[in-house]
């Protein structure tokens, strides 16, 4: 995975520096519901008796959102999003306050009942964050394992709550601490989201807070489980052991063996004595950490366990893993039943009164009967079976055709998530994206306006993209994934300003049909349009009448080497956003960025409020936005030669190379060979080197005769214009094929192109009158 917003190289590498990237995840039409699968979840029981309970979902697209629990029905109340990575877990700690932790390396809190602010954002981790346990009763301790092998134990509490001290001091002074090893980690974000989700940089103070480190685990932590005091810490992972610590001093007390394959999930009891844990080697175990011995062994599944729930006298266990399958089993006399068979492999579950929560690798999610206060009555209806304890007696049960049937057929009600992307392709006109979903459905997305454009159901992707193709080249100025289950559209400069395209290709009104327009710059404007509109209002400046971006005047300082970038002659100084990017307000895209200090960020386009600023955005967004500043590229031209048909008594007018934008079109070839054809004579003394460029807008300057034409003092003669055809490879050229098409698709050759022409039979040359002619500039 491409970390977001990856930091320069350090030090003595002579590798380039890798300059901070800007990405924009394309939403839904309904952004309340999630578009990937669930990781986890958590539910908050109401402390008044006419309270609604609220339900928290932790996603692989990056968020978490608060479910408002009714008695056959769940409203989405908020949408957290700051993420800028996968939602692996979450747990409430403090009555109110929400934890969560994600690949993107980081924890963060929230309050519960806010309507979406992240608190603080705490960085301690080396890599993904995988998983997170809580004390019941001492609600400030939080514990956080990942596939760094670390485990720490925060005071959330402390960690949220930051010291006083100069508010001028620099996050990169502070925001190191030593977690007793020779390498210093950083310990959190010192920037505070506010209720929008925007960067509070008034608040951004060193609070010192280092968390306690239990040392010990060498590879990946999956599970972590904690008693209700906090007084002990059980982890797993990838060792094949269970690692029991004290979290009040990280310090290890006993080291547990029996799994032979990952520690998935664990739960302990309130009191601390029986830890169950469940693992890839298909098998439930549950462990006296008294007698330090695993005392039962149960074979329910026939695949990995990755989630259990327990009754609150931890006298039965519910268990979901790879095998799609939820089972229910009682503890002590080993009886399991079949509760329900899903479609997707199951990875966390929540139990909520009489009912409990499912989260699988799909969107959407469920609630199913529980009998969580009176578990025997599930196995009054029959069907259940003694769980074996060697792992192969379910596996051989399953095969000899006995498996047992589900207790619930349907769910007592379903949240419906959007179908997550599983398959996309970028089209040749890198505007489109051909995209393939969950459910099968074919979509075709413009990227630039960040649109579904059609929906072609279910139909096949790849005849599908047959359909679509064009023959035209166009640099690839973007990349994408749908690892969050949307497309995320990744700019990384100088790449994302390679591309360029015709207005009149782009159907912009107003502007000069052979104007270049930038897509990266356009999109860069487009994407914020908000955030300038909003930042000129905090300036108290006012706002063009023809679009929302700043003059050059109104930038923010930067200490930046301005010799790293020049003025892009080319592109017009204009604070348009045309409507080709302008991206939908009803379903906006999301920003992922970063800028100078702190780490990657992720907020709605149109929550962003106008303070952010080089501390915030890479600098190079800034250039472009504020300064219509572009990064120098490469060249943008391509040469070739032009020579009449072999065997043609046309006229030679030109044996040198000729040079032009890639994007140039056929038909201005062209015109170029008729202005040259209508001369009286063949031009002897041309300039062997010739060039095609761009006038201001993109128009072809040049002083051969046009249509209408005539020098002052001499009258024209009647002349007929040639009707001509430009071919390569002997292969007709459309007029509306660019240069870069060409070579692309006609020419594939690394050689310079050779374009040749010929007049088209039955029509006549008449010469107007003899003028000398320069190369077209």
């Amino acid at each position: 995975m491409h970390r977001v917003g990856s930091a320069a190289n350090n030090g003595n590498s002579n590798r380039p520096r890798k300059e901070k990237r800007l990405t924009y995840v394309l939403s839904d039409a309904n952004d309340r519901k999630h578009c990937a699968g669930l990781n986890c979840l958590a539910v908050l029981q109401s402390s008044a008796s006419d309270g609604c309970n609220y339900l928290f979902t932790g996603s692989r697209d990056g968020t978490l959102k608060r479910w408002a629990l009714g008695k056959d029905a769940a409203t989405c109340s908020a949408t957290f999003e700051s993420h800028v990575d996968w939602v692996n877990d979450t747990v409430i700690a403090g009555g109110n306050t929400l934890v969560s932790c994600s690949s993107d390396t980081t924890l963060k809190t929230w309050n519960c009942l806010s309507d979406g602010t992240c608190t603080r954002t705490l960085r301690q981790h080396s890599d993904y964050v995988t998983c997170l346990a809580a004390a019941e009763k001492n609600t400030n301790w939080v514990a956080s394992g990942g596939l760094g092998g670390e485990v720490f134990i925060w005071d959330i509490e402390a960690a949220v709550t930051p010291l006083s001290k100069s508010s001028d001091v620099m996050e990169d002074d502070c925001s190191i601490g030593i977690n007793g090893s020779a390498n210093p980690l950083t310990i959190s974000s010192l920037r505070t989201v506010s209720s929008n989700n925007s960067i509070n940089a008034s608040t951004t103070q060193c609070h010192g807070y280092v968390p306690i480190t239990a040392k010990g685990h060498k590879e990946s932590v999956y599970a972590l489980a904690m008693n209700d005091n906090g007084t002990l810490l059980v982890s797993g992972g990838t060792e094949k052991v269970l690692r029991v610590w004290d979290p009040r001093t990280g310090s290890k007390t006993m080291k547990l063996r029996g799994h032979i394959d990952n520690t998935r999930a664990l739960l302990l009891d309130s009191t601390g004595r029986y830890c169950l844990s469940g693992s890839s080697d298909s098998m439930i175990r549950l462990w006296d950490l008294g007698q330090q011995r695993c005392v039962h062994s149960y074979a329910v599944h026939t695949d990995s366990v990755w989630a259990l729930a327990s009754t609150p006298t931890f006298g039965h266990v519910y268990s979901g893993g790879r095998d799609l399958s939820l089972y229910l089993t009682d503890l002590t006399t080993r009886e399991s039943i079949l509760l329900c068979k899903k479609e997707h492999p199951i990875l966390q579950l929540a139990l909520d009164d009489d009912s409990i929560w499912v989260a699988t690798t799909d969107s959407s999610f469920h609630r199913w009967p529980a009998e969580g206060q009176n578990p025997q009555k599930v196995f009054q209806r029959g069907g259940s079976f003694l769980a074996g304890n060697l792992s192969f007696s379910r596996a051989r049960v399953c095969l000899e055709g006995t498996a047992p049937a589900p207790v619930y057929k349907e769910p007592i009600f379903t949240i419906p998530g959007t179908p997550a992307i599983v398959q996309h392709e970028i089209l040749n006109n890198r505007r489109d994206v051909l995209t393939k979903d969950t459910a099968g459905s074919v979509k075709l997305w413009d990227i630039i306006k960040g649109i579904v454009i059609e929906d072609y159901g279910q139909v096949s992707f790849d005849e599908k993209k047959e359909q679509l193709f064009e023959m035209v080249s166009i640099p690839s100025w973007f990349t994408l994934d749908a690892r969050l289950g949307s497309l995320s559209v990744h700019l990384d400069t100088p790449q994302c300003f390679s591309a360029e395209m015709y207005s009149a290709d782009l159907n912009i009104t107003g502007k000069s049909e052979d104007d270049k327009v930038n897509l990266g710059r356009e999109t860069l404007k487009g994407l914020l349009a908000h955030w300038m509109t909003k930042r000129r209002q905090r300036l108290g400046l006012q706002t063009p009448a023809n679009g929302n971006a700043l003059s050059r005047k109104d930038t923010t300082p930067r200490s930046l080497a301005h010799s790293r970038i020049e003025v892009d002659g080319n592109a017009l100084n204009d604070s348009t956003v045309y409507p080709p990017f302008e991206l939908s307000t009803v379903s906006p895209p999301s920003i992922i960025t970063e800028g100078s200090q702190g780490g990657p960020w992720r907020k709605k386009i149109t929550e962003l409020d106008g303070i952010e600023d080089e501390k915030d955005f890479p600098w190079w967004v800034l250039d472009c936005v504020l300064n219509n500043q572009l990064p120098s590229r490469e060249n943008t031209k391509c040469s070739f030669y032009l020579h009449p048909c072999e065997g043609s008594a046309v006229q030679i007018l030109t044996q040198g190379k000729l040079s032009a934008p890639r994007i140039l079109r056929t038909q201005k070839v062209i015109n170029y060979v008729k202005e040259k054809m209508v001369l009286d004579k063949p031009i002897d003394n041309l300039n062997t080197v010739g060039t095609f460029a761009p006038g201001i807008g993109g128009q072809l300057q040049h002083s051969a005769v046009g249509d209408g034409s005539f020098r002052s003092g001499l009258k024209p003669r009647q002349k007929l214009r040639p009707s001509v055809e430009i071919l390569c490879n002997n292969q007709v050229l459309s007029p509306d094929m660019s240069l870069a098409t060409v070579r692309a698709y006609i020419w594939k050759k690394p050689e310079d192109l050779v374009l040749n022409y010929r007049v088209i039979q039955g029509c006549r040359l008449v010469s107007v009158f003899q003028v000398e002619s320069s190369c077209l500039l």
